[in-house]
């Protein structure tokens, strides 16, 4: 997994509504990925949806929010209508998984991203990085609040 002070590898990816977003148009300002294994599955609708009910808080203290998993746009598309978000979801669709392999947080054998958190600065370094034990256990926002603290 990738370490406080590395720079955050750039990246291009299209959103649930197929429009491009690239890591360095956030350079300024600080951002989380939340990487998470796929859309629809229980443990991931529930990580996205606390993380909506605390995102006002996450953007109080100038961070954005974006979601990367290796499902489709179409399919990121339908999970935040479902859930009722609007965190960008972000689709490291081909080549899979490409990201989450950049980030250290891809999961070989199981084909998809692990349950990682990664703070970026505005500079575009990580300042913190959290990845789950499994992908089962999600992580509280309670962490997310620690490294903001922190």
């Amino acid at each position: 997994m990738i370490a406080a002070g590395e720079p955050a590898p750039d990246f291009t990816l299209p959103d649930q509504d197929g429009e491009n977003v690239s890591l360095s148009g956030f350079r300024g300002r600080r951002v989380l990925l939340v990487f998470y294994p796929m859309d629809f599955s229980p443990v991931c609708s529930d990580q996205l949806s606390i993380y909506q009910e605390v995102k006002p808080q996450i953007a109080e203290q100038g961070v954005e929010m974006l979601g990367i998993s290796i499902d489709h746009p179409y399919a990121h598309k339908a999970f935040q209508e479902k859930l009722g978000i609007d965190t960008p979801l972000l689709a490291d669709f081909e080549p899979k998984g490409a990201v989450a392999r950049a980030y250290g947080s891809y999961l070989d054998g199981l084909g998809f991203a692990n349950r990682t958190l990664v703070l970026i600065d505005e500079q575009g370094t990580v300042a913190w990085a959290y990845e789950s034990p499994s992908p089962g256990e999600l992580p509280g926002a309670n962490l997310i609040f620690d490294a903001l603290a922190a």
